[in-house]
């Protein structure tokens, strides 16, 4: 409709969004033109709890091609939605560490890792800034994480190794960055976007789009030994290869990391050597269904993989987490009602009481004299 597109909000700051809209090939414009409009969500959805994220597939009304404007009127139901960072649509993790500046520290990866496996999304593992290590340091690394469950990516931003096998990894889906921050992950992004690998763009121009600008780049601090943060938002962008990557905001504090959607129940599902000692005992089971694989009896999980000690720091820090009073956890969007296929308001929750009840509780509250009547 001339007012009325479908879009991928590309970015979200405040109450403004970045919706990107591709535009169908005719005379006017060739395959792989769009737009970019700023938009504002409708009140209706912020009543209703309909929460809009980066990836969201949107309807934006009211559009001002010329100024490109616009209003998100309503969110096209997600395929998947992670928390932390919040974005919609993924269908792909990477877990970006560094092997050095700042060094890779195997309990910090775990908490990553954890909270990426949590997802229920593949998850692909690389470790940054291969050339500042010797290859004996790397062959130690890919020795370790095999035992773990992982066939990490060793690639370099700078001398672009790995890069090409990294590319062909995100090449058609909506992937996350995650990792710490001074890990290299804007700068790695930058890289990927590049036509290094032979790979042409999919998107010729967008008007109005900060899509092909390159991600500001920061530096490891010599004090601390930890990166700063660059990344303020979580920005959604297209890779030459195909797809799109979201780049999101490091933890310049490790203690800052909160595992929000693991359990004590669920965390050793989120461990790849748990799930393959426990597929290969296949059918006999635990003799108890919520046996947490701390030295039960019947218990199939032995204390003998490299990162036990890990998984019982995880569930003590799970335990204080849950028990400590105010703690926030992942929020979700509130239950919603549809009528006609269309959202509505929650009853006796968002609607304002109207006067003549509060009149009449009034009335109910005043004890009345019955002489008062008689006269």
């Amino acid at each position: 409709m001339p007012d009325q597109a479908i879009g991928k909000v590309a970015s979200v700051q405040a109450d403004l969004m970045r919706v990107v809209i591709k535009v169908e090939k005719s005379e006017n414009y060739k395959e792989g033109y769009g737009f970019e409009l700023l938009c504002v969500v409708r009140i209706l959805l912020k009543k209703i709890e309909r929460n809009v994220l980066v990836g969201d597939k949107v309807i934006v009304g009211s559009i001002d091609w010329i100024n490109r404007r616009g209003r998100i009127e309503d969110v096209i139901n997600r395929k998947t939605e992670i928390h932390q960072p919040p974005v919609a649509n993924v269908d792909h993790l990477l877990v970006l560490f560094s092997l050095d500046q700042p060094k890779l520290e195997e309990f910090l990866l775990t908490m990553f890792l954890v909270e990426a496996e949590s997802n229920r999304i593949p998850v692909t593992l690389a470790l940054n800034k291969a050339e500042l290590v010797d290859k004996q340091t790397i062959m130690s690394w890919k020795s370790k994480l095999h035992s773990w469950g992982y066939e990490p990516i060793f690639c370099s931003a700078v001398t672009k190794a790995g890069l090409d096998t990294l590319q062909l990894k995100l090449r058609d889906r909506t992937s996350v960055i995650v990792g710490p921050s001074g890990v290299g992950k804007s700068c790695l992004i930058n890289a990927l976007r590049s036509n290094h690998c032979g790979f042409a763009p999919t998107t010729d121009s967008i008007l109005g789009s900060k899509w092909f600008e390159d991600q500001r780049v920061g530096e490891v601090s010599a004090r601390i030994g930890r990166g700063k943060n660059t990344t303020s938002h979580v920005s959604l962008l297209p890779l030459s290869s195909g797809g799109y990557v979201a780049d999101t905001s490091g933890f310049s504090d490790p203690k800052k990391l909160e595992l929000l959607k693991v359990t004590q129940k669920c965390l050793a599902l989120c461990f790849p050597e748990v799930r393959n000692i426990l597929s290969a005992s296949d059918p006999m089971k635990c003799e108890f269904s919520d046996c947490l694989h701390i030295g039960e009896p019947g218990c199939l999980v032995k204390t003998d993989w490299e990162r036990h000690l890990y998984y019982i720091q995880l569930l003590h820090k799970i335990e204080n987490g849950e028990e400590k009073p105010g703690t926030k956890r992942a929020k979700r969007e509130g239950d919603v009602r549809y009528k006609g296929g269309k959202p509505q308001l929650q009853p006796k929750k968002l609607r304002r009481t109207s006067r003549k009840k509060m009149n009449q509780s009034l009335l109910d509250d005043v004890e009345f004299d019955e002489r008062f009547f008689r006269r």
